[in-house]
């Protein structure tokens, strides 16, 4: 096996992930020499404004250059998949990818936004009660924990979006895909929310850059467990509301530590020690904070 590795981040606006430091310090913890390398298709000039345009080169580039593997963020998740060799099955069951692995001369896609959601939920509420589950946003990282929720058993979901065609739509195939789970879409938030179990937050609402709250929080019942991915703040006004309210809280932090750990794996064919992952980015987190 290689002890020497070369990985990378494509995407717009990404110079604030945490992903190269969650990388490179594991790695080194298992005395692997990575390299990881932020391509930011907003930071470049040779690449700025011009959307999903450079993707073909730059996928062509990593094979060329080996890279072990990408991971692959907004807005590419989709238009890189024509450019690939092959998909894991559940990257194909969700229309899209966020990590590529170079093996061979081949290019696999996989897609962890739903294994690292999950893997993050069940580490914090392993009991949840998957009853009765209400999903606020149907874009893409909604999308992919819709699936894993699907997989995990969830009797009802209903997917909450202000685009209701769209909620709609990601039903339709979830149902086309997963009979036994009876899923519905919906644009009105406090009309699903009665009676729920459960509830996952997908939307950008809550960011440091887009503050609030997605919702009303007298919609919050003590009941109810509720799942955050935002985590830059890790506490956003949801969770801090969630918890005022007696709910059962997963932060955001998880979704982003089981993404790592999945792609670490992916890219290395060794396993990541998930709790120093994880202490390693909430000391990242607490000190982008300070």
């Amino acid at each position: 096996m290689v002890d020497k590795l070369l990985c990378g981040l494509i995407g717009a606006g990404i110079q604030r992930s945490l992903t190269p430091a969650m990388q490179e310090a594991e790695a080194a913890a298992q005395g692997l020499r990575l390299h990881y390398q932020l391509i930011d298709l907003d930071a470049d000039a040779s690449t700025r404004g011009r959307g999903i345009e450079p993707l073909p080169g730059l996928i062509a580039a990593a094979r060329t250059m080996g890279f072990a593997g990408l991971n692959i963020t907004y807005p590419c998740k989709q238009a890189v998949i024509p450019l690939l060799d092959t998909l894991s099955d559940e990257a194909r069951a969700m229309g899209a990818v966020n990590t590529v692995v170079f093996d061979g001369g081949r290019a696999t896609g996989h897609n962890t936004d739903g294994s690292g959601w999950r893997w993050g939920f069940e580490r914090t509420l392993p009991s949840a009660d998957l009853s009765r589950v209400v999903l606020l946003g149907g874009g893409g990282a909604g999308s992919a924990i819709a699936h894993s929720l699907c997989r995990m058993g969830a009797a009802a979901l209903t997917i909450v979006d202000s685009d209701g065609v769209r909620a709609q739509a990601l039903a339709d195939e979830l149902g086309r895909q997963y009979p036994t789970t009876h899923s519905r879409g919906s644009s009105d938030a406090a009309e699903s929310l009665q009676g729920a179990s459960g509830v996952v937050h997908a939307t950008p609402t809550g960011m440091d850059k887009l503050p609030g709250l997605p919702i009303d929080a007298a919609l919050l019942q003590p009941s109810m467990w509720l799942s955050e991915i935002v985590y830059f703040p890790l506490e956003t006004a949801l969770l801090r509301a969630a918890r005022e309210r007696g709910l059962r809280t997963v932060d955001g932090g998880t979704m982003a530590v089981g993404q790592a750990v999945g792609a670490f794996e992916l890219f290395t064919g060794r396993q990541a020690d998930a709790a120093r992952v994880d202490a390693h980015f909430r000391r990242l987190v607490a000190v982008r904070h300070s």
